[in-house]
């Protein structure tokens, strides 16, 4: 595998960064959104809730963002159209689930166009 392909299959497998978070906090292993310094329990609960459900939300989300990128991607009126088994390859899934994702997509795509 040539050297770039490499590179770039790291930088693929790396998790996104999280934006609101700073960078010197996040050299510290420990370190989560200051809920390691948090002393009051009922305030940590609180608090780390809502990040769990802000987190869920979040991909949820970015799901939805890949289904209509696949669907896009698979879009019959495309020329340089990909097959389900060139999406899922791209996004490292099964074909089958790339299937799925694709129609998930498309449904997504039709409702946005529904007024």
């Amino acid at each position: 595998m040539p050297e770039h392909e490499r590179n770039e299959e790291r930088q693929q497998l790396r998790p996104a960064p999280l934006l609101f978070e700073p960078s010197e906090a996040t050299a510290d292993p420990e370190h989560f959104f200051d809920l390691e310094s948090m002393d009051d329990p009922r305030a940590l609960l609180t608090r780390s809730t809502e990040l769990a459900l802000a987190f869920r939300a979040a991909a949820d989300r970015a799901v939805e963002f890949q289904a209509i990128a696949a669907a896009q991607l698979a879009d019959p009126r495309r020329f340089d159209r990909l097959t389900p088994a060139d999406v899922a390859e791209r996004a490292q899934w099964t074909e089958d689930y790339a299937k799925k994702m694709i129609e998930f997509g498309r449904d997504l795509l039709r409702d946005a166009d529904t007024p």
